[in-house]
């Protein structure tokens, strides 16, 4: 087209806005790549981290499935089992920057080992702070380690001014991690577990409604939580498919009907009945 057909065909005037349209679509699609391809990078790097350590296997996945199990029983919003999905991977990530020797110690740690050991939190939050994408999650990566009491870390908040979800991954970080072998302790029984976040709760460290809703979920949805992550990989569609089974299973549980969107898919599965013997907390910390 000439100029004047042109001239002739716009009434001279220069498609200006179309243009700053078309020029902002295309950096916004490049970034919104590039936000995909960070994330994944991060899940990669959390997913090393746990790999670091034979004992830790599938803890993400689970922690990740029993977060949402907890989220959806709260009916909370759809962004927020998002955030409870993805903290549930990414919430260890700062145990990248902590040496194998105080990570692995089959004993107690000293007062200088501690202090490492706790900068992982606050060394996650600082790596997963650039991806905007990932705002939701860094509270969780965050305070994953505060007490209702206060004496948690890294800022000491207690009761409601530590946000809900770090309070939601918490309970099922503490329980996965109990009944997961670590390399200074045995794994211990779901009953034994359920008794240590107890005793844990009635000294003032955990959320008492959360724990409360925990125990409620448990024998029909918390015990078979393996069996619900085991039918998802990182894809979009298995991961719907197993949140519809696990949806299922809430309902049933709870005798209300969950959110329309993570609805029946599989089947719910059949609770087994709990076994073992209290036993007391052990010295360090259950999920360092």
């Amino acid at each position: 087209m000439n100029g004047a057909a042109w001239a002739q065909a716009t009434g001279g005037e220069f498609p200006l806005g179309a243009l700053r349209e078309l020029s902002a679509e295309v950096p916004a699609a490049r970034e919104e790549a590039l936000l995909k391809e960070t994330e994944a990078l991060l899940y990669a790097v959390a997913q090393a981290v746990e790999q670091r350590d034979p004992h830790t296997a599938r803890h993400c996945e689970r922690l990740a499935f029993t977060s949402v199990a907890l989220g959806m029983a709260l009916h909370l919003d759809r962004p927020s089992l998002s955030a409870l999905y993805r903290g549930g991977y990414l919430h260890d990530i700062g145990k990248v920057g902590i040496p194998d020797a105080i990570l692995f110690k089959p004993g107690p740690l000293t007062a200088e080992e501690w202090v490492v050991m706790r900068s992982h939190a606050v060394r996650g939050q600082e790596i997963c702070r650039h991806v905007k994408s990932l705002a939701p999650v860094l509270p969780i990566i965050r305070h994953h380690h505060e007490r209702w009491d206060g004496t948690g870390y890294p800022d000491g908040l207690r009761g409601a001014q530590i946000p809900l979800l770090p309070r939601v991954l918490q309970v099922a970080d503490i329980y996965d991690a109990l009944t997961s072998p670590r390399p200074y302790k045995q794994a211990y029984s779901p009953k034994e577990a359920l008794q240590i976040i107890s005793e844990e709760t009635e000294r003032g460290w955990r959320d008492p409604e959360i724990v409360t809703l925990f125990f409620r979920l448990h024998d029909g949805v918390i015990s078979r939580i393996d069996e619900y992550s085991l039918h998802a990989a990182q894809l979009p569609e298995s991961m719907q498919r197993a949140l519809g089974s696990l949806g299922e299973a809430l309902h049933s549980s709870e005798g209300a009907p969950g959110p329309a969107s993570v609805r029946t898919f599989f089947p719910p599965l059949q609770s087994a009945p709990l076994t073992g013997s209290p036993a007391a907390a052990t010295g360090r910390s259950h999920t360092e």
